[in-house]
């Protein structure tokens, strides 16, 4: 494994896209300020949080254990936009491009799942 998470493309692209759905917390109606926006922001935290978490294990085994806990916040934030869209907080159109830019760091994400699990069979220890 790389030294820094950092510098993986996988991890930068789970960093915008925390990002993202950080900047589309602020903007929800202040009615969800207890509820949607903390759900979004812990469940965008946690993308980044439990990749270099992996990372700092040290073991395949449990760095693809992190990987798997980030891809269910991904799409944990899917549904967040969908409970979005209906009610009707946002342009459906932001929304979607939100989405698909999700899905394709969960894409990216088991690309990187499958290397490291390639990775820890091709090893004596995990």
């Amino acid at each position: 494994m790389p030294e820094e998470f950092e510098q993986l493309d996988v991890y930068r692209k789970a960093r915008a896209l925390r990002n993202r759905f950080m900047s589309l917390a602020e903007k929800l109606p202040d009615k969800e300020r207890f509820v949607l926006v903390p759900q979004i922001r812990r469940a965008a935290l946690s993308i980044t949080n439990n990749f270099a978490e992996g990372h700092g294990s040290r073991s395949y085994k449990h760095n693809v254990s992190y990987l798997y806990r980030s891809r269910g916040s991904i799409n944990e934030l899917i549904d967040d936009l969908n409970t979005c869209e209906d009610l009707s907080y946002f342009n459906p159109d932001h929304l979607a491009d939100l989405k698909e830019d999700a899905r394709d760091v969960i894409r990216v994400l088991n690309g990187y799942i499958r290397h490291l699990k390639n990775r820890l069979k091709n090893c004596d220890t995990d």
